[in-house]
């Protein structure tokens, strides 16, 4: 991906804090975003006293908290909105295994923000459980939709011979991608662009993907599944993913269903593909109920709950 001088400098910034952040033991878990709602509502009024409510929970901060380093790079870096003689950070910096991640602050409204929460967690364990109980050999591995990278970060320092490659169409994600690997300080994660895996060519061993599953008015990349429920994105990164496995090569993709009078649309969509005899796969609900609040938006109407799943799909050899 190619950057501006501008852009290079911002995020070189960006890197600079990250450093500093991680060099201090900085330690965050993200919440999802109606808990991050109701912490921010129950102590809006104080301001923030440590760096995880700066750049965890977001809240906002008198320059006094900062080392003059720190808040040099944040200007530097573009990332500072001031409101009523306060700072605030535009991004979070969370962490998961000891990866440090930077992503979009809260709230994520904008098109292009980078999405990290609850889900990126469960992704991450369901890609650790395929790299620690799998034998198959690993030497090209990718993670579509890769937002700040994790699955991507996962099996690269897991498997360091391997190449790894990190695709997204969002320029942002990229970008904080980038950065996360610098961060993890991982040498064989390439960041790219790529529609899905439009943009590279090849079969890969592992193919790891997160993508969204929810319907969004707004059709926010990280947030906006289409189809019927949500679930055409997570189908076309299945059918697409199967055709670019090398033999004894596995997909490992964690998401979301919106489960309809007791029926699973994203693996009835999927079942006639898998049950072909090249194929041996395992589907299993992680948790039955997530974010119950978007039952309430326009076309849940006949949608009971969301379950998030993970299917891993391995070519037989």
């Amino acid at each position: 991906m190619q950057l501006t001088d501008e852009q290079r400098q911002t995020d070189e910034a960006l890197l600079h804090l990250g450093r500093r952040l991680h060099a201090d033991g900085y330690r965050f878990i993200c919440a999802t975003p109606l808990t991050h709602q109701r912490y921010s509502e129950r102590v809006e009024q104080l301001p923030a006293r440590t760096m995880r409510e700066v750049f965890g929970w977001n809240r906002p901060f008198e320059a006094s908290l900062l080392s003059p380093d720190e808040l040099e790079h944040m200007r530097q870096a573009g990332i500072i909105s001031t409101s009523d003689q306060t700072l605030r950070s535009q991004v979070r910096w969370s962490t998961v295994d000891g990866l440090l991640l930077v992503h979009s602050g809260f709230p994520t409204d904008t098109a292009d923000a980078v999405f990290f929460g609850p889900d990126s967690y469960r992704f991450a364990r369901v890609v650790e459980a395929h790299l620690r109980d799998s034998c198959a050999p690993i030497e090209h591995a990718v993670e579509i939709g890769c937002g700040t990278g994790i699955g991507a970060l996962l099996i690269a320092r897991a498997r360091r011979h391997a190449q790894v490659s990190a695709l997204d169409i969002n320029p942002l994600a990229l970008r904080y991608a980038a950065i996360n690997v610098a961060l993890a300080e991982l040498g064989n994660v390439v960041v790219d662009y790529s529609d899905v895996l439009e943009g590279v060519n090849g079969s890969f061993d592992l193919i790891v993907a997160n993508p969204p599953y929810m319907l969004d008015a707004r059709k926010r990349t990280y947030r906006h599944g289409g189809g019927t429920f949500g679930e055409g994105l997570s189908v076309r990164m299945v059918r697409e993913s199967l055709e670019r496995l090398s033999p004894g090569g596995s997909l490992v993709l964690y998401t979301g269903v919106a489960m309809v009078d007791g029926s699973d649309p994203f693996l009835a969509a999927l079942r006639d593909t898998l049950d072909a005899p090249q194929w041996a796969w395992f589907y299993e609900e992680i948790d039955p109920d997530v974010f119950g609040e978007q039952l309430l938006e326009p076309g849940y109407e006949r949608v009971e709950r969301i379950a998030a799943v993970a299917l891993t799909v391995t070519r037989r050899g």
